[in-house]
């Protein structure tokens, strides 16, 4: 797949803090890229970085295929999660103002305002001052004014932040249909439901580090590799004992008054085919199924895995 970011290698420290520790991604053209990892892991750095408003202090970022410049910055539209609106100014007067920041002129600024305040149904806020606007009102205008300039490269960075579920459900239709007309979009959230429902690919960091990249259903597939759910009715600790051995008990969960289901890892050398009549002698099987796990399922263990790995050993402690 034709690439239309790719970052190289890339660290950045701040006094003493290491934001970004070699850091390597490749963004396909015309795709949706989730972007996650916890808290302070690093997702805001590269961000600023790929817009230029800090530089690495190694590493390279390339666009469409050449290093990264200053001038890129008019080929990408970015939403912060930190909104900057100025209140006092009037919300059409402060669209056209950004507009033309990016590099259209007043009267194309205006026209194409027009066309999205309608599309939005908003064109009523056109005179009004933003400090008049709500929350969700004043991020309606930011995305607009993000994407009015039609971007190669738009960079979200949690959007439905403060949306209700109507208004969160547009802006990923719209973040759709501008994914396929051809842009390319990084998606930064802690939602993972929403990456589920949109992300075509993602990269997560943690402690300043890629700890996974890869699409959504190929890390899906790979973290639900010899993973079942079994639905049944009887003894769980019975249960418990043919598994043991064969298989590690994930998650256990009551469906009903009646029926209980356990989601399990197969060790790779026992086969489901063999565990099947053994779980059937122990209890009543109602349902027996590969299970796939979610997004949020992935990410904490991911997250907590790198962790533990982390963790310095007593001598490496003394060294």
């Amino acid at each position: 797949m034709e690439e239309l970011l790719r970052v190289e290698n890339v660290s950045k420290q701040f006094s003493g803090h290491k934001a970004l520790d070699e850091v390597s991604l490749t963004i396909p053209k015309g795709s949706i890229y989730g972007l996650l990892g916890p808290n302070g892991a690093g997702k805001t750095t590269l961000i600023r970085i790929i817009n230029h408003i800090t530089a690495p202090d190694s590493g390279k970022v390339f666009l469409d295929g050449h290093e990264l410049t200053a001038d890129d910055v008019y080929s990408i539209g970015y939403l912060p999660e930190e909104r900057g609106l100025y209140k006092k100014m009037r919300v059409g007067e402060q669209a056209v103002f950004f507009a033309r920041l990016k590099g259209l002129s007043k009267v194309e600024a205006t026209k194409r305002l027009q066309q999205w305040f309608g599309h939005f149904g908003i064109s009523d806020w056109w005179g009004k001052k933003v400090e008049e606007l709500s929350k969700g009102m004043a991020q309606k205008v930011q995305f607009i004014t993000t994407v009015l300039h039609r971007p190669r490269l738009l960079i979200f960075d949690e959007p439905f932040s403060g949306f209700d579920p109507i208004n969160a459900n547009l802006l990923k239709e719209e973040i759709l249909r501008l994914r396929d007309e051809g842009a390319t979009v990084i998606f930064s959230t802690h939602n993972m439901a929403s990456v589920e429902e949109i992300c075509d690919h993602i990269t997560l960091i943690n402690k300043a580090h890629n700890i996974l990249s890869g699409s959504v259903a190929d890390i899906r597939q790979q973290y639900g590799s010899n993973r079942y759910k079994v639905a049944f009715s009887g003894d769980a600790a019975a249960l418990s004992e043919v598994l043991e051995g064969k298989a590690s008990i994930q998650s256990a969960a009551e469906e009903n008054p009646q029926e209980n289901a356990v989601i399990f890892r197969l060790n790779d050398d026992v086969a489901a085919r063999e565990i099947l009549p053994l779980i059937n002698e122990k209890v009543d099987i109602r349902s027996f199924s590969e299970y796939s796990p979610s997004m949020n399922e992935i990410f904490i263990q991911a997250v907590n895995s790198n962790n533990l790995q982390a963790v310095p050993t007593q001598t490496e402690e003394s060294l």
